[in-house]
């Protein structure tokens, strides 16, 4: 055996089936075996494997091992020459192995072997060849010097930003995205170190690689994709403490007795500072808006409170009484601000009917409320109108500034919309067209484009790839789709790294419901796949759990009314109690045997369930299972009031 392939998968099933195309390809004349590790994964990826996959080895463990030991289990039963361990969350190019196994082959010193990686819009990632991070190396990238100096040989070492990207040098350290090693070597120095569990454990080995007298190289004549979407997001306070808890592993093991104890005290505190900054970013991109929303509304309202009185209530002689700014109108903006969040005003990305609609509705709360206040907390009419204008104004404008700066979180009319160019041939462009149009995305315009420039362009394609760029401009393209059984991934690369770096790039793998793709490495990836998440949406989710919340009270309330026209009244009073306090919801899916099977996204369990809507009982599995797929693919509130009126009735 030549080649031995490992694949660790925990809970990425679209992303390792994408992976397996390609390496199917890329093995296609080597002789090679090919293992998956799955630690545990609840997504699915086991049936994906046995019905697409099944000449791959599984290793299908029952609790989450950690990386280290799950390719440790793989690698010890593995007969291959040559070992690689590759992530699943990867693409690699047709002639991926052959080039560097032949490259390994000619070059008997190199233990280890890493390649070029490119992130999902085509555009280099610096972790293709790294550095030992020595304690001053560690401290250069960890306080921010390496940024500073990204091409200098003594700051920015830890990603050997002085070498260049496309000319093959010798490194340190290898990804263990790609790690290609020699059977001799991992014999000579061991296998990974399993006192890491996640992050780390490729610097150890790569480092055990080069004390064992060989060494280690980076080879830029091949590339792969590298989404970045197996873990954690790197902005997560769960980042920073796995990977530099993991780095002060590394440097106890092999410098203890070069100043590890004075490296690991600086290390903890950029931990924790790194962590609290973490923090501070993970609050921020959710806080920030609401902030400028009630900063900016507040001033506002006072503002118009103090004016509109004092010029046409007091006549110049005052204003209205403290109460009003104090009490009144911050209960006015909280209720705009709550109503706008529940119209989805604070949805990503943000957009302005929603935020402005919320507003409106919560207009008509306040009149409602205002009627019902005593003599002397009815302040004017007129501030609650003017008050209306400036909050959706100010909300609408907010967010517009965000649109025009590109800021990601900010969308504006058609540039919410996607507009397609989907590339391949006529059986697989029909395909992905479908798949588009059966997800929740709504695409604007879908163009076709044909793979081949030796062959008449169909009727109803735009053109070839020579004529893409111009296309794009034309058309006003924001993302492409590659057809990956009609091109090589080689071109697929190709074409990501020579047009517009400001596109979005997928790749839709033959065979499948998916396409999958990724616009930057603090994201796990976008995924389209045929929609049957619509239950699981924000929006619905907050939806669903309203109607929960103001039905359970209701229901509390009104009891001993409700009470003289149901069965069972004193249930029904402990069923609200029990919705009320979020332990169940009032609608939940049918029970079935296997609920892993049909693969819906989580909701709580229900009081009710969608069979309420059916006149007669003893349905079959089948039966329950289609409900189930209708309510998650097709849900609505107005579902969840009928099931719970004709559920109340029976």
């Amino acid at each position: 055996m030549k080649l031995s392939i490992v694949i660790v998968n925990y809970n990425v099933e679209h992303f390792l089936e994408q992976c397996l195309f390609s390496v199917r390809k890329a093995i296609a004349n080597i002789d090679a075996e090919v293992y998956v590790v799955d630690n545990n994964s609840v997504d699915g990826s086991l049936k994906m494997l046995a019905e697409k996959f099944p000449e791959v080895k599984v290793i299908a463990n029952k609790d989450n091992v950690g990386f280290s030991r799950a390719n440790n289990q793989a690698i010890r039963i593995s007969t291959g020459e040559y070992v690689l361990l590759l992530n699943p969350d990867t693409v690699v190019e047709d002639d991926t192995f052959t080039k560097t196994i032949e490259f390994m082959d000619s070059h008997p010193d190199a233990g280890g072997l890493g390649v070029k990686m490119v992130d999902g819009k085509g555009r280099f990632l610096p972790e293709s060849k790294r550095g030992l991070p020595t304690p001053a190396t560690a401290f250069y990238k960890m306080f921010g010097l390496a940024k500073l100096f990204p091409h200098s040989k003594r700051f920015a070492s830890y990603y050997m930003g002085h070498l260049d990207n496309d000319e093959i040098n010798e490194v340190e350290i290898l990804a263990g995205a790609f790690m290609l090693m020699r059977r001799e070597t991992l014999d000579k120095c061991g296998l990974l170190d399993e006192t890491f569990f996640m992050y780390g454990e490729d610097i150890d080995l790569s480092y055990r690689i080069t004390l064992a007298g060989y060494k280690n190289y980076y080879y830029p004549k091949t590339r792969i994709i590298h989404y970045k979407g197996e873990s954690t997001k790197k902005t997560s306070v769960n980042y920073v403490l796995v990977f530099y808890k993991a780095m002060e592993i590394f440097v106890k093991k092999h410098f203890a007795n070069n100043g590890a104890k004075t490296f690991s005290f600086f290390i903890n505190i950029a931990i924790y500072f790194k962590a609290f900054l973490a923090l501070l970013s993970q609050f921020f991109s959710k806080a920030v808006q609401p902030l400028i929303d009630t900063v900016l509304g507040y001033s506002g309202l006072a503002a118009i409170g103090y004016f509109w009185g004092n010029m046409m209530v007091y006549d110049g002689s005052g204003t209205y009484p403290t109460i009003l700014f104090t009490i009144i109108l911050p209960i006015y903006l909280l209720i705009w601000l709550l109503t706008s969040y529940f119209s989805g005003g604070y949805d990503k990305p943000y957009k302005i009917a929603p935020a402005a609609g919320g507003v409106f509705l919560g207009s008509l709360l306040i009149l409602i409320l205002y009627a019902l206040l005593p003599e002397q907390l009815r302040f004017s009419r007129a501030l609650i109108l003017f008050g209306m204008i400036w909050v959706a104004a100010e909300m609408s404008f907010t967010r517009w500034i965000g649109y025009l700066l590109k800021r990601p979180s900010f969308q504006y009319g058609k540039n919410a919309k996607k507009r397609f160019l989907v590339i391949g041939s006529e059986e697989e462009t029909q395909r992905v067209q479908n798949l588009l149009q059966s997800t929740s995305i709504k695409p604007d315009f879908i163009g076709l484009i044909s793979p081949f420039d030796d062959k008449d362009v169909p009727e109803n394609y735009l053109g070839n790839l020579h004529q893409v760029p111009d296309i794009i401009d034309i058309y006003k393209i924001n993302e492409i789709i590659f057809c990956s059984k009609d091109l090589s991934h080689q071109l697929i690369i190709d074409k990501m790294e020579e047009w517009h770096s400001s596109l979005d790039y997928k790749i839709a793998p033959e065979d499948t419901l998916s396409i999958i793709g990724s616009n930057s490495i603090n994201t796990r990836g976008d995924l389209y796949t045929i929609d049957i998440k619509t239950i699981s949406t924000t929006s619905n989710k907050r939806k669903k759990r309203l109607f929960d919340i103001i039905s359970s009270a209701m229901g509390i309330v009104f009891w001993i009314f409700i009470a003289l026209f149901i069965n069972k009244p004193f249930k029904f009073l402990k069923s609200c109690f029990k919705v009320l306090f979020g332990k169940y919801s009032w609608i939940g899916y049918c029970d079935v045997k296997d609920h892993e099977r049909s693969k819906l996204p989580k909701i709580k369990k229900g009081i009710f369930d969608p069979s309420a809507s059916i006149s007669r009982n003893g349905l079959t599995e089948e039966e329950k299972e289609h409900l189930n797929l209708m309510y998650a693919r097709d849900y609505s509130l107005s579902k969840d009031i009928h099931f719970f009126l004709r559920a109340l009735r029976k």
